[in-house]
C-alpha cells in the first residue's frame, strides 16, 4: 500500500476515535503501525508511556495549547482507567473548580484508596500526584463536574486548611457567596465534630456579610455542645465582599475579581477631568492613530481530524510542510474588517460622549464591532454566516496560556455581569483596564477577542478624558505576560502598570 494510503488509513482510525469528541487516548487503542505513523506525522503526541494526545501537524514546538485544552480530559480518562470510580480531586482543587477558576494547574492531587503516593510527570511541567487514602469519602460528599470527580463545595470547605482563605481569597469568596443554606455544611461539621473549622467558617461568612449563615452555624454547633470560637480566616485589611446570592458562579467570580483589583488600577492612573470637551478634536486625534493601532490580532485554534484532510492525504495533495493558504487575501480581509470595526468604534466614542457618558450603549456596540470585523471574511465565503451570530457556543483555548476561558454556557451571564460592572464603576481608568482584562478573560467571541478588548478599553479611556492608547507590537510579550498574571494569579497589578506605561508613550491631548 502506498505511504499516502497508509497514512490516510491511520487518519481514518484516528477520526473514528475522535467521533465522540475525545482528544486523549490510551496507546492500546491504536494498532502499532498506525500509532507510529500518526506520531511521526504529528497527528499524535505521547503524553506519557501508554497515553497519547491528538495534535495538529502545524503545531510548533513549545505550543502548549493542545495539551492545556486536553488537560482535564486526560486527568479524567487516566484516573478512570487506573482507579475506576474510586478517586477524587483534593479539596483545594475542588473549590477552585467550583469557583470557576479554570486555570490549568501545575499539579493536580488525586486521592484514591489505590493511590501510590507517586508523582506522574506530564507535558509542559504539569503533573499528577496520587495520594493513598484509607477509604473514599461518603457518597454525598463527592460529585462529578464534567468528567472530574470533586468534593462538593460544603465538603471541601470543611476539609481545606485555613491558609486557603488567604492564598485563594477570590475563590473562597465565590464559593462562600454561592451557598444559600448551611444545612449540608452543618451535617459534615456535626458528624465530624469540627468545632475549629466551624469557628473559621463562621468568621468567613460574617466577613463577607452573610451573618445569618454565620449565626446559624454557630448556634447549631453550640446547641450540639461544641465550643465554637469565631475566627476570621481572611487577611486583615484584604478586600472581601459577597456577591449577590442570586448570581451564577461566573458572575460572582467577576464581581469579586473586579472589587479586589480596582484599587490597584486607581493607584496607577492620574485623575482626569472626564468627557472630552472638544469631541471633534478628540476624534481627529483618534483618526491619526489608526494606522499604528491596526496591527494587533488574536487568533484561536482548534484541533480535529476531518474527512477533507484524509481525502487530501489520499490524493497526495496534503503537504506537511505548508498547507495551501491564501495568506495575502486573508491578511487583506482582516485589515478590511479591522477598518470597518474601527469606524464603528469611532462612532461609539462620539455617541457615548454625545450622550454624556451613557455606557449602556456598549452592550450592543461591542457586538456591532465584532460583526464588522468578520463580515469581509463572510462575504468572501471564507467563514460561515453563523460566525456573525455573536458569542461563542464552543470552548476556546489560548495559545501558550494556562488560563482557560469560561464554559460557553457561562459566557452570556459573564458578559452581562461585566457590563453591569462597567456601568456601575465610577473610575474611568478602572472601567477601561478591568474591562479590557475581563473581555480577554471571558473570551466571549469565536475570534477577535483581543481586538474587541482593546477597542473597549479605548472607548472607555476616551470617555474618561484619557488619550487613545496603542499597545505596541514590540511590547507584545510583556502585554501577554501581564494578562497571564492577571488571569492565572488574580493579580492585575502588572497589567494596570503596563497599560499606564503604554499610555505615557501616547501623545496626550
Amino acid at each position: 500500500m502506498p505511504s499516502n494510503e497508509k497514512l490516510a488509513a491511520a487518519l481514518e482510525e484516528l477520526r473514528e476515535r475522535q467521533a465522540d469528541g475525545s482528544r486523549v487516548f490510551a496507546s492500546r487503542q491504536f494498532a502499532r503501525a498506525a500509532r507510529e505513523r500518526l506520531i511521526s506525522h504529528g497527528f499524535l503526541r505521547e503524553v506519557m508511556r501508554g497515553w497519547l494526545l491528538s495534535t495538529d501537524p502545524s503545531t510548533q514546538d513549545g505550543d502548549t495549547t493542545p495539551w492545556f485544552s486536553s488537560f482535564w480530559e486526560f486527568c479524567a480518562r487516566y484516573c478512570n482507567e487506573r482507579f475506576a470510580d474510586a478517586w477524587h480531586l483534593s479539596p483545594e482543587q475542588s473549590l477552585l473548580l467550583h469557583s470557576e477558576n479554570t486555570t490549568v494547574p501545575k499539579q493536580v492531587i488525586i486521592y484514591s484508596p489505590e493511590g501510590g503516593n507517586d508523582r506522574v510527570s506530564l507535558l509542559f511541567a504539569t503533573s499528577l500526584f496520587t495520594v493513598k487514602e484509607k477509604a473514599m469519602p461518603h457518597a454525598r460528599d463527592v460529585e462529578t463536574r464534567g468528567a472530574i470527580r470533586v468534593f462538593t463545595s460544603e465538603a471541601a470547605l470543611i476539609r481545606v486548611p485555613g491558609e486557603f482563605f488567604r492564598s485563594h481569597r477570590v475563590e473562597a469568596q465565590v464559593v462562600l457567596g454561592q451557598l444559600k443554606d448551611p444545612s449540608n455544611l452543618l451535617v459534615g461539621l456535626l458528624e465530624g465534630g469540627h468545632s475549629v473549622v466551624a469557628g473559621r467558617l463562621v468568621g468567613a461568612f460574617r466577613r463577607i456579610g452573610r451573618s445569618p449563615i454565620a449565626d446559624e452555624i454557630a448556634n447549631v454547633m453550640k446547641k450540639a455542645d461544641h465550643d465554637v470560637r469565631e475566627l476570621d480566616p481572611f487577611e486583615e485589611g484584604a478586600m472581601v465582599e459577597a456577591p449577590p446570592r442570586s448570581t451564577s458562579a461566573i458572575e460572582s467570580r467577576l464581581r469579586v475579581l473586579w472589587a479586589s483589583a480596582r484599587d490597584y488600577v486607581t493607584n496607577e492612573f492620574p485623575t482626569r477631568s472626564g468627557l472630552p470637551k472638544n469631541v471633534d478634536a478628540y476624534l481627529r486625534e483618534v483618526d491619526d492613530t489608526y494606522k499604528l493601532d491596526a496591527y494587533h490580532s488574536l487568533s484561536i485554534e482548534g484541533y480535529r481530524v476531518t474527512p477533507g484532510l484524509i481525502a487530501r492525504v489520499v490524493s497526495g495533495e496534503w503537504n506537511q510542510e505548508q498547507e495551501t493558504v491564501d495568506r495575502e487575501n486573508k491578511d487583506a480581509l482582516a485589515a478590511r474588517g479591522y477598518y470597518l470595526a474601527f469606524l464603528r468604534v469611532r462612532e461609539t466614542v462620539g455617541r457615548i460622549v454625545g450622550s454624556r457618558g451613557d455606557r449602556r450603549l456598549l452592550r450592543a456596540a461591542h457586538r456591532e464591532w465584532y460583526r464588522e470585523m468578520f463580515s469581509p471574511n463572510v462575504d468572501a465565503g471564507l467563514l460561515a454566516p453563523s460566525m456573525l451570530a455573536g458569542y461563542r457556543t464552543h470552548p476556546v483555548y489560548l495559545r501558550g496560556s494556562r488560563h482557560v476561558p469560561p464554559r460557553s454556557e457561562a459566557v452570556a451571564d459573564a458578559m452581562s455581569c461585566l457590563f453591569d460592572l462597567i456601568e456601575g464603576e465610577p473610575s474611568p481608568a478602572v472601567r477601561a483596564v478591568l474591562g479590557h482584562w475581563l473581555v480577554g478573560y471571558v473570551h466571549p467571541f469565536p475570534d477577535g477577542n483581543g481586538r474587541i478588548a482593546r477597542f473597549l478599553m479605548n472607548v472607555l479611556l476616551a470617555e474618561g478624558g484619557y488619550p487613545w492608547t496603542i499597545i505596541r507590537v514590540e511590547q507584545r510579550d510583556a502585554y501577554m505576560n501581564a494578562l497571564e498574571v492577571a488571569s492565572v494569579n488574580n493579580d492585575v497589578r502588572p497589567f494596570a502598570s503596563f497599560i499606564a506605561d503604554q499610555m505615557s508613550l501616547t501623545k496626550t491631548r
